[in-house]
């Protein structure tokens, strides 16, 4: 009897308390972070398309990642704007949709009309382009979705008593839990349309192959749509509110103060324009004028730029929560700046693994539902656990599931497959490791989004959100730098051949993935744990 009662303790901690928690005035803000995962649709369309008709390098790819990751640093003068004209934030959601539909109407035109884009630019030039829009779009659109996810945390109960610090951090670790739960469901959308449109593609001619990909960039200018239909919902919301509170004899202003208190009403501090200002002129200037190391100089510059930025934030708050801000910053950094394998990894699983574009949907498909499922259970950890303990534990974790990607390339499928009748394959192994990892990422984001929004400022909460998102999300600059330097180091190239006469014009080979693959899993797991020992024996430890 009573494991029954502690199995049914531990559903209502895991499922229903979630329930209880859910709110109608969450749905606007996670309704644009559902786009923002579901904009992904393009993603295994995007890979096939870069492997079959250009001619991009994995260091090259790699460099290119790193370019579509600034904008992100962007988020500091933009969550400032955002905090401004808080009353008109629907705008820069309307911008940041128009842009998104701009990136993916490119890319249905360049397959649909290939000869018409090819005419007026080369296609990898209208690849770039429309993989350099993109971010600039979502970027803008989440550093508002960000902002009005603390803004709809209630501060009190239903009776009207404040909430206190350890009910407060629940509450944002559900938001938070929930923010990501919504992004993965986009992605999860993904997967199940993926294997539905790439379902027999593998016996399809390449014209029958560049259909389908037109299509689903085509369904895709829906995502621009969804995101703004979030903004129109939560206007409607304040709308229906508005109208209950006047009925109930209110004033106008004391209706407008509901939404926006004295203390909400931010103060334009130059300083996040001015550092905003500074890094674009810096990205062009390096960039446009391709000065050598441009892309090492211009992540030291955002370095400095953001750091700047923080110590603005930092201003405000006490010296121990100061400290404590430190602290945790850099090891969430450094947990999220260790280098990837690359697409030479990815490559290796579809030439010599003969992993297909409908298996590729079904492992996402796979990772996606289990990061639903690992965010629901282990939400109540979550909120409990410090932030330190989170990234030591996700480190050694990240590490363990790096063992099977390194096994396939030696070939342990050979051994395991006769041993099981065929069972443990390439593909069983990929999915039973996909199954494993697919929670880590997304767990270790909601903790750290649960602090920033349990910490921010009232009248900062877009700008708070955007420097310490801009300064974690250069950590994946940072981890572009290292993918492309050990991609230098290990070179892997994969087959390409003239798309008019078929002449193979460079050669495979992926001889030295598997010490790639080693160097990966030795920074992953050392660097982090090293930087979490150093910092916890300092006075920035994280007590978080």
């Amino acid at each position: 009897m009573s494991e029954k009662s502690t199995q049914r303790g531990w559903i209502d901690a895991v499922v229903f308390d979630l329930v209880r928690q859910l709110r109608w005035s969450f749905l606007p803000p996670l309704m644009v972070y559902f786009a923002f995962g579901f904009s992904g649709l393009t993603g295994i369309v995007g890979m096939f398309f870069v492997k079959e008709y250009l001619d991009l390098t994995p260091a090259e790819l790699a460099a290119l990642a790193f370019w579509a990751g600034l904008p992100w640093a962007l988020k500091m003068p933009l969550g400032h704007l955002v905090d401004i004209i808080w009353p008109w934030k629907w705008l820069l959601v309307w911008l940041g949709a128009a842009l998104v539909a701009a990136s993916f109407f490119i890319m249905y035109l360049v397959i649909a009309e290939r000869e018409m884009m090819e005419a007026m630019l080369p296609i990898t030039t209208w690849y770039i382009a429309s993989f350099l829009i993109a971010p600039c779009g979502l970027v803008i659109q989440d550093a508002v979705a960000d902002a009005m996810s603390v803004e709809v945390v209630p501060k009190v109960d239903d009776g009207g008593r404040p909430l206190d610090d350890e009910e407060l951090k629940e509450q944002h670790t559900t938001m938070q839990t929930l923010g990501r739960f919504a992004v993965v469901a986009g992605t999860v959308a993904i997967g199940a349309m993926n294997i539905y449109m790439f379902a027999g593609i593998e016996t399809l001619d390449p014209q029958a192959k560049a259909d389908i990909y037109a299509k689903i960039y085509l369904f895709a200018l829906f995502i621009p749509l969804l995101s703004v239909s979030g903004v129109v919902l939560a206007a409607i919301q304040k709308w229906i509110i508005l109208r209950r509170m006047s009925a109930k004899g209110l004033s106008p202003g004391d209706v407008d103060a509901l939404f926006e208190g004295p203390e909400e009403r931010t103060v334009p501090n130059p300083w996040y324009f001015i550092g905003g200002g500074v890094f674009v002129a810096l990205t062009l200037l390096i960039g446009l004028g391709q000065v050598p190391y441009g892309q090492e100089i211009i992540f030291a510059g955002s370095m400095l730029i953001v750091g700047f930025l923080m110590r603005q934030l930092i201003a405000a708050l006490d010296p121990a929560q100061a400290r404590t801000l430190i602290g945790t910053a850099v090891i969430i950094f450094v947990f999220r700046a260790v280098p990837l394998p690359g697409d030479g990894a990815m490559w290796f699983s579809i030439d010599e693994l003969a992993f297909d574009q409908q298996f590729l949907s079904v492992l996402s498909l796979i990772g996606s539902v289990l990061a639903l499922v690992g965010m629901v259970v282990l939400r109540p950890l979550m909120a409990h656990l410090s932030i330190v303990y989170i990234v030591v534990l996700l480190t050694i974790t990240s590490g363990i599931l790096l063992l099977p990607s390194i096994g396939l390339y030696y070939g342990i499928q050979n051994i395991t497959a006769p041993l099981t009748g065929g069972i443990v394959d390439a593909r069983f192994i990929a999915i039973i490791d996909t199954a494993a990892e697919s929670p880590l990422a997304q767990v270790a984001m909601i903790p750290m989004l649960a602090w920033i929004a349990r910490n921010a400022p009232p009248d900062l909460k877009a700008t708070f959100f955007a420097v310490m998102a801009s300064f974690t999300n250069l950590a994946m600059s940072a981890s572009s730098l290292g993918t492309k330097y050990l991609n230098e180091v290990y070179t892997i190239t994969r087959e390409v051949r003239d798309a008019a006469t078929g002449v193979v014009t460079v050669q495979a080979d992926y001889s030295q993935l598997g010490w790639l693959l080693i160097t990966v899993g030795g920074i992953t797991v050392g660097a982090p744990l090293l930087v979490v020992w150093v910092v916890q024996r300092s006075a920035f430890r994280s007590r978080d």
